[in-house]
């Protein structure tokens, strides 16, 4: 004879192991949409065409606000896994692609999840998005740019950012002025359109319509 104390054990397991299984499967399908955004990428006219801007982080940054901020970094790592198969940068890009997003969207989840309101979330995500422009210095500094520079010489690049602000002596200096601000306008932009479609789509995303119902279990 099952006894009520056991029922009532049961009851919380098999409902933590469905969320479990719906965070992998959201994790999943944010990643995927994530990687085909990676296609849509576009110029700026205020910085050399060889720098995109695309909103591949827009999914990452709903996963880690709806489902923390492990999950928000998730999409980041399996998009870029993904994009390896296709890499023309022998996953240099996406070493770099990977460490940004994750700067960007884990504190935002973070703080989303210990304080969990719009001033949070969009604090967090501010936070985020500061931090993922200081981190992009390093990131091109040491990681990406010596790679097209066997590419392209320094010197080439260098005269792409000096088209535009003659005054640029170094690539340092081209990474602080330029690239760190567009980076973070680019967070910025992620997270503009998440708030505006996270209240509608968090309900999906947290899969709020299975919760346990032990009368259908």
């Amino acid at each position: 004879m099952i006894s009520a104390n056991t029922t009532t054990r049961k009851a919380p397991a098999r409902q933590e192991k469905q969320t479990d299984v719906w965070k992998l499967t959201m994790t999943a399908m944010l990643s995927i949409l994530s990687f085909i955004l990676m296609f849509f990428e576009f110029s700026l006219p205020i910085i050399p065409s060889f720098v995109k801007m695309d909103l591949s982080d827009l999914p990452a940054l709903l996963g880690a606000f709806a489902m923390g901020p492990v999950s928000g970094a998730a999409v980041c790592l399996v998009k870029n896994l993904l994009h390896l198969f296709i890499t023309s940068t022998g996953g240099v890009g996406e070493l770099s692609n990977f460490l940004l997003g994750a700067c960007f969207v884990f504190p935002a989840g973070l703080v989303y999840h210990k304080w969990k309101n719009k001033k949070s979330a969009f604090f967090g995500a501010f936070a985020g998005a500061l931090l993922m422009g200081i981190v992009s210095i390093a990131s091109n500094y040491y990681i990406v740019y010596p790679f097209f520079y066997h590419i392209m010489p320094e010197e080439t690049i260098l005269a792409a950012y000096q088209l535009i602000l003659p005054q640029m002596e170094s690539m340092l200096e081209c990474l602080i002025i330029f690239n760190a601000p567009f980076t973070f306008v680019k967070g910025l932009f992620c997270l503009t359109i998440t708030m505006a479609i996270y209240k509608p789509l968090s309900p999906f995303l947290k899969g709020a319509y299975r919760k346990y119902d032990p009368v259908r279990q």
